[in-house]
């Protein structure tokens, strides 16, 4: 047995630094597993694993990015996790670093998007005695993450024996699962999330040995796999129709038999991936808001995703009268009604139907539809919202683009005038649905299309106040963000979106601006351009199809009429 006398000489020999040994093995086990794709901002407790991270990145091995904020880093690691499909590593040191992830944590919980925090910390001797850059990190992030482990700082006995390298090959490979969507949520349900390594290291914090390229990895067992869920049966003699709305990932079977097999009418919010279908209803949103009989008839609704979008769906979905069926998705546990029955499985007719049926009530939603959008046809030809939308979807048909809504009043207009387009991938975090972070979710995801499509351009359609809550994330890392990325910013001075709720007839003008629209007058041109971004000012279609072409990074400021 090794003493503790024996195993300090021999690591004054040999150099042995724990903290060292420790980061590169864990880290080189997540990116063996396949996670890898790494975001660090600097500090010095997290050290031995920033060096880690770069050398597994000089060797080719992983994707390293590296931001001063790590709001911004988190962030950033949603949006390549949300379009790689795969959890993203994100590092930080001690103290506040740890706090600023929280937004972007809460988001990957409720979205299903799989991220392996490693937190550094201070040494259990450490922590509650007022040391420098320390606070409680363990359970910050509650329940928003799927498992918080705090793992005691690496020693040199370990070191020696060998130990300390299969418990890092260890949490490497279990967090790694949890993380991914294998892992299983309260509820049941398998779907990527967070996770948090919280990592104690004592001084010497780093060395340049051993290199993390270089050191042996391991398999790890397979995981174990529920068994298969049963088919959930369904009355379609029943008036049904499907509200689609984000996270479609996990109920790809039961989307295909809804979808293809049903023949139902679809009501597609733009990040559901349903918008281009042929059985999918343009103007639902007006539909549903508007015309009351025609609600009144509907009897049950099968929900893919989580529609978020409109308070008409949401009063629908929560009908006392209408079965409301929810197939499992990355979104997690959907039961607005509180008496949905949840999907786990397929869904199949409990009894036969006539397709007649079935079309007979789709074409009266696409009769009802189609008129509207007759309507909608003679309206003057303005630069308004609705052509923004129509541009937006024009120029992200070819080549592999892709687009990012902001969670404000863009989506929503969206929702309302996106054509019967299918584009390649879209996104939007509507998990709480918060505009924090959407810039450098936008540089995420748009880093990880351009792995695949090296030409692809991701477009982001926001508010201005989207855009300032986050300037800061403007702030690239020049060696990742040599991207295409256009950022479409709707100038309103303001948030309009406000205009929509009771609060703006019950207030005066003067109140109403002063703690809901909160105006402003930032000059976005040089706010741009001071961060190193194109910058372009638009007020006409031709204008914005002008700008649409530009490449690299880019701020398109637009000005609607």
């Amino acid at each position: 047995m090794i003493t503790g006398d024996e195993a300090l000489a021999s690591s004054a020999a040999n150099q042995i630094v724990p903290s060292q040994i420790f980061a590169a093995h864990l880290l080189a086990q997540l990116v063996h597993l396949g996670a890898r794709d790494i975001f660090l901002s600097p500090g010095a407790r997290s050290q031995s694993l920033a060096i880690a991270a770069k050398q597994l990145a000089d060797a080719g091995l992983a994707n390293l990015t590296v931001r001063l904020d790590e709001r911004s880093l988190a962030f950033q690691a949603l949006g390549c996790a949300a379009a790689t499909g795969r959890p993203s590593i994100v590092i930080t040191t001690s103290g506040t670093a740890v706090a600023n992830l929280h937004p972007a944590v809460l988001e990957a919980h409720h979205s299903g998007v799989g991220l392996i925090l490693l937190t550094s910390d201070r040494p259990a001797e450490l922590r509650g005695v007022g040391a420098s850059q320390t606070a409680n990190q363990v359970g910050l992030f509650a329940d928003a993450v799927r498992e918080c482990i705090d793992v005691p700082a690496p020693t040199i006995e370990a070191a020696v024996s060998g130990a300390l390298i299969a418990e890092a090959i260890e949490l490497a490979n279990k967090s790694f699962l949890l993380a991914s969507a294998a892992g299983v949520d309260d509820h049941g349900i398998a779907r990527a999330n967070p996770v948090q390594l919280n990592l104690a290291f004592r001084e010497p914090l780093s060395a340049l040995e051993p290199n993390a390229a270089k050191v042996s990895t391991l398999q790890p067992g397979n995981p174990t796999h529920s068994a298969e869920a049963l088919p959930t049966q369904i009355d379609l003699t029943k008036n049904t129709v499907i509200v689609a709305g984000a996270g479609l990932s996990l109920s790809a079977d039961s989307v295909e038999q809804a979808v293809a097999a049903f023949g139902l009418p679809i009501f597609a919010e733009p990040s559901s991936g349903l918008r281009h279908h042929a059985n999918s209803i343009l103007h639902y949103r007006s539909l549903v808001a508007s015309n009351k009989d025609l609600v009144e008839q509907i009897e049950q609704v099968i929900v893919l995703g989580k529609p978020t979008l409109s308070r008409a769906i949401m009063a629908l979905i929560a009908t006392p009268t209408v079965q409301v069926f929810v197939v499992e998705s990355r979104m997690g546990f959907f039961n607005l009604a509180h008496s949905a029955i949840q999907v786990r499985g397929s869904l199949v007719p409990s009894k036969p139907v006539e397709h007649s049926d079935l079309q007979n009530w789709f074409g009266i939603w696409a009769v009802a539809s189609d008129a509207l959008d007759s309507m909608a046809q003679t309206e003057s030809q303005e630069f308004d919202r609705k052509a923004i939308v129509k541009e937006l979807y024009a120029a992200s048909l070819t080549n592999s683009d892709s687009i990012i809504f902001g969670a404000s009043r863009m989506i929503r207009e969206a929702d309302a005038w996106a054509p019967k387009a299918q584009v390649e991938s879209i996104w939007s975090n509507r998990g709480v649905a918060g505009i924090d972070g959407t810039i450098a979710t936008a540089l995420g995801f748009a880093a990880a299309r351009k792995a695949e499509h090296a030409t692809a351009t991701t477009r982001a359609l926001i508010g201005d106040l989207t855009f300032l809550h986050d300037a800061s994330s403007l702030s690239i890392d020049p060696i990742r963000d040599q991207l295409n990325l256009q950022l479409w910013v709707v100038n309103d001075h303001g948030g309009t979106i406000f205009e929509s709720l009771e609060v703006a007839k019950l207030v005066d003008q003067d109140t109403f601006e002063r703690v809901l629209t909160t105006p402003q007058n930032v000059d976005l041109q040089k706010l741009a351009q001071s961060y190193g971004w194109q910058f372009e000012r638009v007020s006409s279609v031709a204008e914005l199809q002008r700008a649409a072409k530009i490449h690299g990074l880019l701020v398109i400021e637009i000005l609607p009429s």
